[in-house]
């Protein structure tokens, strides 16, 4: 307490009883691919001997902007003697999809370059170097096919419940089955799964190449996390930069392949719009079927850990009580309000519950404040049904 010692008046800056709670981002990726060598890299302007430093294999790189790639890893190439046709493939798969991710509406993503594609086998090293980049909310190995790539990456994002891997199917499956598309890799709620690969114009040899969507989808997340929210499922969305897909498949193709989480690109009326939004596993996932509500949830657990971590060390009381439920209270209210929750009054859409029943004795004597919270969040309109019927005039 401050110390008066003569009559005056006495103005103090006083903290709020609440503290508001800030949403994480949600639009960051991370990449990892085979990127150039130094000796690939482009001339410095005006020698003939020196070029551009490539980054440095196995460090994550933050990228904003093409250019800025282009800078740190090189331009669009064409196939030198000295590449195997493994790395080549591998090369364009990186340059492609983090172009791609710029083109449909990313801003910010981390990439890790390896030397060869014989350095995609083993990746789970370098997703650990992914681990202190809080920023990150989706990864993606472009072209990364093989079961345990992709369960590398499951892991990866299970383990750290804050962010989504985004897959790439099988280029050429033997059938257009659910377990040939994924390759066999397990389901899970942190992943979802993209078929079939697109074509996209390469400037380089200035043809059309397959490539795997997973770039340009990840761009389409972050598209749709900036105008209209996390919650909204990335779906019924165009691609942008492809001019074709590897394969075309029309709605029979995909009734085979939605329930267990093949997310299907499709043609629609001269576009490819990505028309499935849910996880790795589909229906066996339950409540976590759709990829909107599996990172809604992400945002929602990161957003409150980050905005409450002036709790720590505070007095275990009913005042601390009222302070935690008032800041999360007005974080939903905030997300109820943008349609993220479900209900016509936000009592209907959330509660939080930090009082004497949360919050016991012995729950005290344990050093432990504890808050329950309930949300409805919405759910994405999948299946639209119009019933009509005819009226016998009168």
């Amino acid at each position: 307490m401050p110390q008066y010692l003569s009559p005056g008046v006495y103005v103090e800056e006083v903290p709020p009883a609440a503290r508001p709670i800030a949403g994480v981002g949600t639009s960051t990726a991370g990449f990892i691919g085979v990127g150039l060598g130094d000796a690939d890299m482009p001339l410095k302007p005006g020698s003939t001997t020196d070029h551009f430093t490539v980054a440095a294999a196995g460090v994550p790189q933050l990228i904003t902007g093409w250019e800025q790639f282009k800078n740190s890893f090189g331009d669009f190439q064409k196939k030198k003697g000295t590449w195997s046709d493994a790395d080549y493939g591998a090369y364009l798969q990186l340059q492609h999809a983090v172009y791609g991710f710029f083109n449909n509406g990313g801003t910010r993503c981390w990439v890790i370059r390896v030397a060869a594609a014989a350095d995609l086998t083993n990746v789970a090293d370098d997703l650990a170097k992914f681990e202190p980049i809080d920023e990150i909310a989706i990864v993606a190995i472009p072209g990364a096919t093989a079961k345990a790539q992709q369960e590398a990456v499951l892991d990866h994002c299970e383990k750290l419940l804050d962010r989504v891997a985004v897959l790439d199917g099988v280029e050429s499956p033997a059938a257009l089955t659910a377990g040939d598309i994924s390759g066999g890799t397990r389901d899970s709620s942190f992943g979802a799964l993209y078929f079939p690969w697109l074509k996209v114009f390469d400037p380089a040899s200035e043809t059309n190449i397959n490539l795997p969507p997973s770039g340009h989808v990840a761009g389409i997340y972050a598209r749709v996390d900036a105008t209209r929210g996390v919650h909204k499922a990335p779906a019924n969305e165009v691609v942008r930069g492809a001019v074709d897909l590897e394969r075309r498949l029309g709605k029979a193709d995909q009734d085979g392949l939605n329930p267990a989480g093949i997310n299907v690109i499709r043609p629609f009326g001269g576009t490819l719009k990505v028309y499935g939004g849910r996880t790795l596993g589909g229906d066996d996932n339950g409540e976590f079927r759709y990829l909107s509500t599996r990172r809604f949830m992400n945002f929602l657990r990161e957003s409150i850990d980050e905005g409450t971590q002036f709790v720590v060390f505070e007095p275990n009381s009913p005042a601390l009580w009222q302070r935690i439920t008032r800041s999360v209270s007005d974080f939903l209210l905030n997300q109820w309000r943008a349609g993220a929750l479900f209900g016509e009054t936000p009592k209907q859409a959330f509660f939080v519950k930090c009082d004497q029943d949360t919050n016991p004795p012995e729950v005290r004597e344990t050093g432990q404040v504890v808050t329950e919270i309930g949300v409805a969040v919405v759910k994405p309109a999948e299946f639209v049904i119009f019933r009509i019927q005819q009226l016998t005039g009168g």
